[in-house]
C-alpha cells in the first residue's frame, strides 16, 4: 500500500515537472497554437483565446495530465494479470480518464468565465 502511495506520488510529481516545464516554454515563446491541451478545450467549449490565462491553464494541464498517467500506471501495477492484459486496460483506462477529466476540465474553464459568450445573456433568458 504505502509503495504504491509512493510509486503513484513519484510518478505524479515527475510528471507534472516535465509537462510543466514543457508547456510553459511555450507560453513564453507565445507558441498558444503548440499546446494541443489547449487547442482542444478551446475548440470543444468555444473557449475565448484573449480571456484565458495561460500561465493557470498549462499548471491545471500539467496536473491533469499527470494525474491521469499516475492514476493509470498505479492502478495497473496493482493488477496481477499478464503484461498483454495490463496493457490492454491501461490503454481503456487512460482514454476514459482523459475524455472524463477534460469535459470537467472544459466545463471549469466556462465557470470560469473565459468561454466566448461569458456574461453576454442569451435572448431566451431575457423574455
Amino acid at each position: 500500500m504505502i509503495f504504491n502511495l509512493c510509486f503513484f506520488a513519484g510518478i505524479f510529481v515527475i510528471g507534472f515537472i516535465i509537462f510543466y516545464l514543457i508547456n510553459l516554454r511555450r507560453v513564453k515563446k507565445k507558441k498558444f497554437n503548440k499546446i494541443k491541451e489547449a487547442n482542444y478545450l478551446i475548440g470543444r467549449f468555444k473557449l475565448d483565446k484573449q480571456k484565458i490565462n495561460y500561465n493557470k491553464l498549462i499548471i491545471f494541464i500539467s496536473l491533469v495530465n499527470s494525474f491521469i498517467i499516475a492514476f493509470v500506471c498505479t492502478i495497473i501495477s496493482i493488477i496481477p494479470l499478464e503484461l498483454i492484459w495490463k496493457m490492454l486496460i491501461g490503454f481503456v483506462m487512460l482514454f476514459i480518464m482523459i475524455f472524463l477529466i477534460y469535459e470537467l476540465m472544459g466545463k471549469i474553464c466556462l465557470k470560469k468565465g473565459w468561454g466566448k459568450n461569458a456574461g453576454i445573456k442569451s435572448q431566451k433568458n431575457r423574455k
